[in-house]
Parts: C-alpha cells; sequence; structure tokens
C-alpha cells in the first residue's frame, strides 16, 4: 500500500494557490492549505469538501510571523510526523496598480523598462511596499523553509516547490557583474543575496535603481523572485535529499493580472503540481517554464522563450 503523502502550500486561498491545492488533492495528497485569514481559510477549505475534496485541511499561517510558522510545524509534526511536499506559494506584489489603465493597456505584457517612463501612473511602487515585497517573497519564504526542513528530511519523497516569476528572471537584470554573480552559484552564498537585496533596497530608497542597472519596472518583485531563484539553487546544492525547484506557472488569469493573463489557474497550477509530484529521480536546483526546464542564464532564457511560445 502506498504511503500517505503531505503538503503545505502558502498562500492557498486563491488563484494559482487554490488550485495547487485542488489538483495536489486528486493525485491523493493530504493538502495544509495555509494563509493568514482564519475565517477565509475555513470557508475556502468547507466549499472544497462540499465538493467532495475531503482530503484538504486548513491551518492559519502568517509567513512574516515566526511563531505562527511554528505553531504549524508542531500541528504537522503531532498530526502527520512528517511533510512530503511544500510549495512556497505566498506573495506580495509591492505595487499599487490603476486597474482601468493597468488592463486598457494590456496588463502586464505592456510592462518593460524601456516604457518605465509610460507607466508611473499606472505602476506606482512605494518603498514601503517594496521593502515589504522582498521580507515576504523572499525573507519570510526562508523562514518557512527553514522550520519545515526537518519534517521534509522524514519523509522519503521530500520535495520544495518554489513559486516563482517570469519576472524573477536575470533577464530583466542590466549589470552584468551581478548576473554573473547570482549565475556563479558554487560562490554564491545565502550571506551574498542579503548584501545584493540591501544594495537593492538603498538604491531603491535613493532613486538610483537605473545607475545600478536594476530593474526599472516592478522593481522589487523582480529582486525577490530572483533572489528565491537563487536560494532554490543554494537549497538544492545543501540539501541533496530534497528535490527543489523554482517554477514560473506562466502568465495567468488571477486577481493579481487583474485577470489579464493567458493562462487559466488550471493551466497555470499544472507546473507547480507536476514539480511537486515528480519520482525521486527527478532534477533538483532547476528552473521551471511552465512545465519545461529553462535556463537560469539570461541569453539562454531569451532564445527558450521565443521557442516556446513560437511552438505553442
Amino acid at each position: 500500500m502506498e504511503e500517505k503523502r503531505f503538503a503545505i502550500v502558502t498562500g492557498g486561498n486563491r488563484g494559482i494557490g487554490l488550485e495547487i491545492c485542488r489538483q495536489l488533492a486528486s493525485n491523493g495528497v493530504e493538502v495544509i492549505l495555509s494563509l493568514r485569514y482564519q475565517s477565509r481559510g475555513e470557508d475556502v477549505v468547507r466549499k472544497l469538501k462540499d465538493s467532495g475534496m475531503s482530503n484538504v485541511i486548513f491551518r492559519q499561517l502568517d509567513i512574516n510571523d515566526p511563531s505562527s510558522i511554528t505553531s504549524l510545524a508542531e500541528f504537522v509534526k503531532t498530526h502527520f510526523g512528517k511533510l512530503d511536499i511544500l510549495v512556497n506559494n505566498a506573495v506580495e506584489s509591492g505595487m499599487i496598480i490603476n486597474e482601468k489603465e493597468f488592463v486598457a493597456g494590456g496588463g502586464f505584457l505592456q510592462v518593460s523598462d524601456e516604457k518605465a517612463h509610460l507607466l508611473t501612473n499606472i505602476i506606482k511602487e512605494p518603498y514601503e511596499l517594496g521593502e515589504n515585497c522582498i521580507k515576504t517573497n523572499y525573507y519570510a519564504t526562508k523562514a518557512v523553509t527553514e522550520l519545515l526542513i526537518p519534517l521534509l528530511q522524514v519523509s522519503k519523497s521530500l520535495r520544495m516547490v518554489n513559486v516563482t516569476s517570469g519576472y524573477g528572471h536575470l533577464f530583466w537584470f542590466h549589470n552584468e557583474k551581478l548576473i554573473e554573480e547570482l549565475l556563479d552559484i558554487d560562490n554564491l552564498t545565502e550571506e551574498r543575496i542579503d548584501e545584493i537585496i540591501q544594495w537593492f533596497l538603498t538604491d531603491f530608497k535613493a532613486g538610483k535603481l537605473q545607475e545600478s542597472g536594476w530593474p526599472l519596472t516592478v522593481s522589487a518583485y523582480k529582486v525577490s523572485k530572483a533572489a528565491i531563484n537563487a536560494y532554490t539553487r543554494l537549497m538544492a546544492r545543501k540539501y541533496e535529499t530534497i528535490l527543489v525547484k523554482c517554477v514560473h506557472p506562466g502568465y495567468v488569469m488571477t486577481d493579481m493580472s487583474f485577470q489579464t493573463g493567458t493562462l487559466t489557474v488550471e493551466e497555470g497550477a499544472k507546473g507547480p503540481v507536476m514539480a511537486a509530484l515528480l519520482p525521486n529521480n527527478g532534477p533538483s536546483g532547476v528552473y521551471f517554464h511552465e512545465t519545461q526546464i529553462a535556463s537560469f542564464s539570461p541569453m539562454e532564457y531569451a532564445t527558450f522563450v521565443k521557442a516556446f511560445y513560437e511552438g505553442k
């Protein structure tokens, strides 16, 4: 008889996160749907159970609150004794978006550094929101991961999926030395990632993004996801028994994109779910663009994306 598998999905109440929960549960996984708000989470799980999905439960989790993470870890240890799959999906955008103008312009498809001066009335990125974006998307995700690793190590099929974004790719950065440093995974450290983030925040606050070659649009979000991508590779190097991947689900129709995406949530969840269910001999420390492995190198990634969408 196959051993029961247990998964945690952060930010699982809507969009891609909810669909990841649904698809994992459909594959026989016992899923803990976690999010910050108790009443909202209980309502979502109640609706899932009413639809016949009995193997999803809710546990409150504020990934920015260490005591909340500890409480979840203790719950898993007490009730299940292990964790097989961790999907880090909770996210902050770091932006204020003028919905009407954003949708009229074609959503995130209009966003590029070349058009940064044209987007100032559509996308605003206050420093405080950018700082919180980095705190949540990178540091809080790390905190969740590191507290749950002991439970993952009990499993015989350890899987970690960091939901990233195409915006987190180094393709969007304009500093060649920084790109080389982030690609040099044999010498990169978590301490150096921290230094890079502080460098970004200093430039972001001082309005010096262009001088240092940072992304000019959706800046904090891109840096936070680039940091997660680098962290994914460090985790794969550090924990050889854990299959860890970062997955860009594609441009999905969610609340975050104001439904301007080109993929449904069902299509967007396919990549993270596939990565979570790969066999024990699957790859680790890799970047999935939807359901295909892509390169971390900006030049190779640009070529891959062009061929990928031409082939669709």
